[in-house]
Order: structure tokens, then C-alpha cells, then sequence
């Protein structure tokens, strides 16, 4: 029987090919060359990439037997994930490779700008001797302002506490409990950008945290102050952070990520590499030699789960494993009930119940859980969760996780339900179902008022006092902004009660339309959903 076709379609490391083992057929071949890696995907069960080879849906026309694809590293740009799972290929990546690499630099981020290290070398170089002119400043008893306390937060703050300094975080996902554990200070994202002397960003990039440090927070922020993004492109917006530099509103950035990569000549990103306050390097974070071994090391098991027929805990797009067929479509269900749940949860998740009513009971359905915490991760932290990292962001926050099962589904064959206590004191249930022979994923409760919605992309959840005319607000709002409504639920528990709103909308909404329709419908509970695809 022939050994499965593994295709290495950029250099790896040797550790990478060791931890393949001798059970396949390891090929070669230039990923960036497309004719070439066409014609070797034909007869390939799984490929191996970094960044510069394109795993798109054109590709994968030319790949019928492919059942993984294997990104050694954390990104996943240059792989079309919807158009593989369409294609029923798996996508895995290392998620904690770099997760070290990614602290560390930034550290040499905060330390090139306090000592200025950078401007010194390249003046020695160039054959001055200015040692005025490079004076700096030291971390010791400085604030550093740590926003996102994930993972490489986490790090970041440990590593910076040896210096003496004192750590500060914001981060609304995280505990005071948990911030505590780490020696940290939770702060308002107004009160962190006053007080710190160095502030470092570590979010995910979504629509929400994208421009999140802009020009109010520039204004905000002490003229000695020193800001740094080795994270994600676009976080900062670079407009403002240019002026702010030229105007000396801030004392200097390091960057190590850009909104274009690499900057376009006449560009926002392009014009921060000139100034002098600037230090800056080309998406370093991932680059040491140990996060790529690791990355290799953890991609290469991975695919030899997947092609064994395991569970394999770093897929992004499905769950490997023996998972009965029956179980599988609710999958992206429990994701995308997470995701809506992060979204309408007013202060950070202390317990998380999975409830899995009906059929489903007589099935292992521990999957589940771990999909329901990484629809729960997956837009609230900066690294990619997969299935085996979302048991541990839990566990570093201090959220205890329960798989609960019954035979009890009095309206539909199944439902399931995410429960969860908030330490504010509140609790929070999101409830959805599957229907129909195409099995439709189903919004069926929050709370206590019942729905059945279709889960779509953009979504707008209300809460307020029942009362005349509502509907009419806000479907007026939406309409002159030019936003559709393409569907939509009203539920109430009496007349003039709270209701329950929630809309299906084609595109996503702006912040200020979205503070003008709070408003002017009074609302006790606002809240815009992007389901990220699975």
C-alpha cells in the first residue's frame, strides 16, 4: 500500500521532517512557483507552507486527494480557510509558536526605544561620536500599559516586571482575579493611555480593535511617552500616530506590524519609517529559529493526527478525529453561539456551562465544549485559538468549563446552550439549534426570550422597554445610513416589558450610527455580532 504524499512546499526545519516520521511520502517542491506546486498538489494528502506559498481555492481545484493543510506558523493569510473547508481540507497552524518570540521583541521594542539603540548604532556606524545625543531613559519604576493581557500580554508583563516596572492592563475579557495572579493593575483603556510611560498592544484585529489606539488616545498620552505594536497591522491607526510623532504629541513608536506589508511607497505605513522617533522592523515577531522549529515541530504532528484519523486539536476550520457524523454539523453551531456570547457579554466570563439537550445526548459530544470555548476566544484574544489552546486561555483566566447533557428538547431535536456566569454578577445563556434537511444553524434563545433566527454574518442585538414606535426609530436610522435589515426578531416576556431585537443586517455598522440608535431607542443592552467564518 502506497505511504500517504506529504508535500514540503517551503524549507522547513529538519526537526520538522524528523517529527513526520518515516510513514510518508515527504516531496518537495518551490510553493511560489505555481505551475510546479500545481502539479505536485495532484498527488499530495497534505502540504506543509509557510508564508510565501498560496494555498487558495484555485490551488485546491488542483488538489482532489488534499485532507490537510499545514501552516508552520500562526497566521493564516495566505490560506483561503472557507474555500478548504468548502473543499472538506483541514487547516491547522501552530498557534503558540511564537508566542515567546512575540514577547521578546517587543521587549527589544520597549528597550531600542528607552535607550535609544537604533539611532546610536547607525551615528557609531556612520563614524560619529555623539554620546550627548543619545541620551535615554530607564524602565526602572516606569508604567508600562500592556493592552490585551492574552497570552504574549501575559508574557510581556512577566518579563517587564524584572525590570522593576509597574505593569498596568487593560483588557475587558480579563478577571481582576486573574490580572492579580499576574502582579497586574487593571485600568480603563483611558486611565492605561494616561498613565503609561510605555504602552504596548496586544489584541486581535477585528472590527472593533482596529484603529483602537488613535488620535484621542495620542492626545491623552504624556509627550514622554512611547507606544509599540508588534501584534497586528492597523490596530494603531498610522495617520494619527504620524502627526502625533511630528507634532510631539508622544516621544516615539516601535513597530514591528503595518496596515501594508511590506509599506507602499507614498504610503501612511511608508512615511513612519522616516522619522527619527520611529524604530521599526519587517514582522519579526515569529522570527527566531526556535519559534520556527516549534512551528514545524507542532504542524507535522498535526498532519500526522489528521491523516491518521485523530482529533487534532490545532485544526482552525474543523475537528478531526473519530466525531460521530451526527455530531459534526454542530461544530460551527457551538463557534459561532461562542462568538455571539463574547459579544453580548457585559464584564469578563467566571464559569462556562455547554448544555447539549436532546438527541445529541447519546453521542460523545465532548467537542463540543472546546468549540464552544473557541467560538468564545476567538475575537477577544490576539492569538489564533484552536481546540487546544481554548482549554488553556480558559484556564489562565480562571473560568471554570462544564459539559452538561440531557434527553430534554421539548421544541426541536436538539438544542444547545451556552451558560455562563460574569463577574459582575450576571448570567448570560445564548441557546441555538440546527433545522431542516440542510441543517440550518438556528439562533433559538438569549436569556430568557426565545427566537429562531438563521445565524448570518452581521448582526444587531437590542434590548429595551417595549413601547409604540420603536421598530420605526430605528428601521429609520438604518435605512437613511443605507444599511439594509434582511431580517429580523422581536421577543418580549408582556407589553411594555423589556424586548429582545435582534437583526440580520448585509453589512457591518458604524460606531456613531450605532451610538445614535442607543440613544434614541434608550437601549439597556446594545450590542453589534461579526461572526467570524469558521
Amino acid at each position: 500500500m502506497p505511504k500517504p504524499v506529504v508535500l514540503i512546499a517551503e524549507v522547513l526545519s529538519p526537526a520538522t521532517i524528523e517529527a513526520l516520521g518515516p510513514d510518508f511520502d515527504v516531496r518537495d517542491v518551490d510553493g511560489t512557483d505555481r505551475e510546479a506546486l500545481f502539479a505536485a498538489l495532484a498527488d499530495a494528502d497534505a502540504v506543509l507552507v509557510r508564508s510565501a506559498t498560496r494555498i487558495d481555492e484555485e490551488a485546491l481545484t488542483h488538489a482532489p486527494k488534499l485532507k490537510v493543510v499545514a501552516r508552520a506558523g500562526v497566521g493564516l493569510d495566505n490560506v483561503d480557510i472557507k474555500a478548504a473547508t468548502a473543499a472538506g481540507v483541514m487547516v491547522v497552524n501552530a498557534p503558540t509558536s511564537n508566542i515567546v518570540s512575540a514577547a521578546e521583541l517587543t521587549v527589544g521594542h520597549i528597550l531600542s526605544l528607552a535607550r535609544r539603540i537604533p539611532a546610536a548604532h547607525a551615528s557609531l556606524s556612520a563614524g560619529a561620536w555623539k554620546r550627548s545625543s543619545f541620551t535615554g531613559a530607564e524602565l526602572f519604576e516606569k508604567t508600562v500599559g500592556i493592552v490585551g493581557l492574552g497570552r504574549i500580554g501575559a508574557l510581556v508583563a512577566a518579563r517587564l516586571a524584572a525590570f522593576d516596572m509597574r505593569v498596568v492592563a487593560y483588557d475587558p475579557y480579563v478577571t481582576s482575579a486573574r490580572a492579580q495572579q499576574l502582579g497586574v493593575q487593571l485600568l480603563s483603556l483611558d486611565e492605561l493611555v494616561a498613565e503609561s510611560d510605555f504602552l504596548t498592544i496586544h489584541m486581535p484585529k477585528t472590527p472593533e480593535t482596529t484603529g483602537m489606539i488613535g488620535a484621542e488616545q495620542f492626545k491623552a498620552m504624556k509627550p514622554t511617552a512611547f507606544v509599540v505594536n508588534v501584534a497586528r497591522g492597523g490596530l494603531i491607526d498610522e495617520e494619527a500616530l504620524r502627526e502625533a510623532l511630528i507634532a510631539g504629541e508622544i516621544a516615539g513608536a516601535g513597530l514591528d506590524v503595518f496596515t501594508s506589508e511590506p509599506p507602499v511607497e507614498g504610503g501612511t505605513a511608508h512615511a513612519l519609517l522616516g522619522l527619527p522617533n520611529v524604530v521599526v522592523t519587517p514582522h519579526l515577531g515569529a522570527s527566531t529559529e526556535e519559534a520556527q522549529e516549534k512551528a514545524g515541530v507542532s504542524v507535522a504532528r498535526s498532519v500526522r493526527l489528521a491523516l491518521g484519523g485523530d482529533l487534532v486539536p490545532d485544526a482552525v476550520n474543523v475537528a478531526g478525529g473519530v466525531i460521530d457524523p451526527y455530531v459534526r454539523p454542530g461544530i460551527s453551531l457551538v463557534e459561532k453561539l461562542g462568538q455571539i456570547f463574547a459579544a453580548l457579554a457585559t464584564s469578563p466570563l467566571t464559569s462556562l456551562d455547554v448544555e447539549v439537550h436532546g438527541e445529541l445526548n447519546e453521542y460523545d459530544v465532548s467537542v463540543l465544549k472546546l468549540a464552544a470555548l473557541k467560538g468564545v476566544f476567538t475575537n477577544i484574544v490576539s492569538e489564533t485559538v484552536s481546540y487546544v489552546n481554548a482549554p488553556l486561555l480558559a484556564e489562565q483566566r480562571g473560568i471554570a468549563v462544564r459539559l452538561l447533557k440531557d434527553d430534554v428538547s421539548d421544541e426541536y431535536r436538539n438544542v444547545i446552550t451556552l451558560t455562563g456566569a460574569l463577574s459582575d454578577g450576571s448570567q448570560l445563556s445564548v441557546s441555538g439549534t440546527l433545522t431542516g434537511p440542510k441543517q440550518a444553524e438556528k439562533l433559538v434563545g438569549i436569556n430568557d426570550h426565545a427566537l429562531e433566527l438563521p445565524i448570518e454574518k452581521h448582526h444587531v442585538v437590542m434590548l429595551y422597554t417595549d413601547r409604540p414606535g420603536i421598530v420605526a426609530v430605528y428601521g429609520q436610522k438604518f435605512g437613511e445610513a443605507g444599511i439594509n435589515i434582511a431580517g429580523m426578531q422581536i421577543a418580549r416576556q408582556a407589553a411594555g416589558a423589556q424586548a429582545l431585537s435582534v437583526l440580520t443586517l448585509d453589512s457591518p455598522v458604524s460606531d456613531e450610527l450605532l451610538d445614535d440608535v442607543r440613544d434614541a431607542i434608550d437601549a439597556d443592552l446594545f450590542r453589534q455580532i461579526e461572526i467570524t467564518e469558521i
